[in-house]
């Protein structure tokens, strides 16, 4: 499965756009299948292939997180990490208080 189609890609705003809202959408989710790990993205860069949004792990921070990493990472079994397919554009707000 590819982790970031072209019909995702194209709706999510460029780095910095959203620094100003309060409420900002989250277009795309991620997570590893053998962890803990999710990353919830509000902004992207396509030349550097970096997002901008809410990372799940030891810590739960608003950060940058890379593509290419996300495409290189393999866990347990070769599993790797997988985009939420069933994922529905959802404001930070919500996506923070429903988490586990």
């Amino acid at each position: 499965m590819k982790l970031l189609p072209q019909q995702i890609e194209t709706k999510l705003p460029p780095l910095y756009a959203t620094e100003k809202e309060a409420d900002p959408t989250v277009w795309v989710k991620f997570f590893s299948p053998s962890s803990q790990w999710t990353w919830y993205a509000t902004e992207y860069d396509p030349e550097e292939r970096r997002f901008f949004g809410l990372v799940i792990g030891h810590e739960t921070e608003m950060g940058y997180f890379s593509l290419d990493e996300l495409e290189c990472v393999h866990g347990p079994y070769g599993l790797g990490i997988e985009r939420d397919i069933w994922y529905a554009p959802t404001p930070l707000s919500i996506v923070r208080a429903t988490r586990p």
